[in-house]
């Protein structure tokens, strides 16, 4: 194998002009996205660069094809996470995890083991996708989802074990818990929030608001109820804006003091004269309203930081807004590494078909084109991509909503790389 490996200096990340690549297949319809997408980021680099860049690939293992190939029961080889720590990016196709026993979520033993603590969710309208919105074209949110913390932290017990039954007795005999209803039959869950895991997660938004020039950072919670965990997060994020960003940024809780000290109009004032002076505005929405003003006002919402849970929910919400989650790019990041992925399942039906829409490993692979500083290629994905879905040419999943048939993966890949003039 030939390639260089992308380096980190004093925090900061340096790129070779033929860096490794490590991927990972996926399960299902892994077989047809995967292929696709390298396609067409090669297409890409060769089109910008005019072969001073080249990506080279290097497969690892997990999932269905970590079985074959290191034995039963081996998911996720040992090898598969040292390549990526020594390497510091991957991209990655859709992994099975079943339901109920066997093994657990390979998506969430990446994240957890290689602390990928910022799930980065992008969510815009390509012109010519079916959507259920009249006006589809007002969804472009950043979603940052926090990846390590809350209930997917794993922290629980099932039901009539012996270890629920001494986490329920030590709830109500040392800590005097009445909650419990049905303390013989309940399973029991622990949901980890912390200040270090929030203020992390909330400065990385922020910070991407800032760089990009967006207007707003929004805090969406369940603070009214997990007062101490979600209203946690929102404490510490206003409190990390505050103290870190200082005059390039707006509060809702600044605007709060002051409604309390100098009256309603005096807040409203001061917020407008902050964003006329192109602050930055960082506000909270309650989780369940959220979801209800993304489908009445989304386009009051440009960043949006929140706890995991949460992230899962909403970033599934806006992927179904603007065509499904077919369309829908994803990252994990660390500091220092990066996994990139398609968010949607493995499709085992349609499997080796060639009938899977490659949208969202490929503009996941655009994400990881500008991780790795190569704007320009990662805008050529983009802009190819939305070029040929404007002229029709989609995969059968969004065709048939428009009642008519649709590319297979190969045709659709092709048109992507013939609107790129490759």
């Amino acid at each position: 194998m030939t390639g260089t490996s992308i380096q980190y200096h004093n925090g900061q990340i340096h790129v070779p002009n033929d860096p490794v690549i490590p991927f990972i297949e996926g399960d299902g319809i892994g077989v047809d996205v995967t292929p696709a997408m390298q396609k067409v980021l090669d297409g890409a680099v060769t089109r910008a660069y005019g072969g001073l860049r080249k990506l080279h690939w290097r497969e690892l293992y997990a999932g269905q094809k970590a079985v074959v190939e290191f034995g039963e029961g081996v998911y996720l080889p040992a090898s598969t996470l040292e390549a990526i720590r020594h390497y510091h990016v991957a991209i990655k196709g859709p992994l099975e995890t079943p339901v109920g026993g066997g093994i657990r979520s390979l998506n969430v033993t990446l994240r957890q083991d290689l602390d990928l603590y910022v799930c980065l969710r992008p969510v815009r309208y390509f012109p010519g996708t079916p959507s259920p919105l009249k006006e589809p074209e007002k969804v472009d949110m950043v979603i940052f989802r926090e990846n390590a913390e809350d209930i997917y932290a794993g922290i629980e017990w099932a039901a009539g074990t012996p270890e629920a039954a001494k986490v329920i007795a030590f709830l109500q005999q040392e800590m005097g818990v009445k909650q419990i209803r049905f303390p013989a039959s309940s399973a029991i869950g622990i949901k980890p929030v912390s200040q270090e895991g929030s203020a992390r997660l909330i400065r990385r938004a922020i910070q991407y608001a800032l760089q990009h020039r967006l207007p707003s950072v929004t805090l969406v919670h369940k603070g009214n109820i997990m007062k101490y965990t979600e209203g946690g997060f929102r404490d510490w994020g206003y409190a990390l804006a505050e103290s870190e960003f200082g005059e390039r940024i707006f509060t809702w809780r600044q605007r709060a003091a002051l409604r309390k000290e100098k009256g309603r109009e005096a807040a409203i004032a001061a917020e407008r004269e902050a964003l006329a002076a192109g602050k930055l505005l960082v506000k909270d929405v309650i989780a369940d309203n959220f979801l209800q003003q993304i489908l009445l006002r989304p386009e009051d919402y440009s960043v949006v930081a929140t706890l995991n849970l949460n992230g899962d929910y909403i970033s599934d919400a806006l992927a179904a807004e603007v065509g499904g989650i077919g369309m829908a790019p994803g990252a994990n990041l660390s500091d220092t590494h990066a996994i990139f992925e398609a968010t949607h399942g493995t499709a085992p039906d349609i499997a080796g078909l060639g009938k899977a829409n490659p949208s969202s490993l490929i503009l996941s692979g655009a994400m990881l084109l500008e991780h790795l500083g190569w704007q320009e290629a990662a805008d050529l994905v983009i802009q190819s991509l939305a070029a040929a879905i404007a002229a029709g040419q989609v995969t059968e999943d969004l065709a048939s909503l428009q009642g008519r048939s649709g590319l297979s993966t190969a045709e659709f890949t092709a048109a992507i790389l013939q609107q790129m003039g490759g």
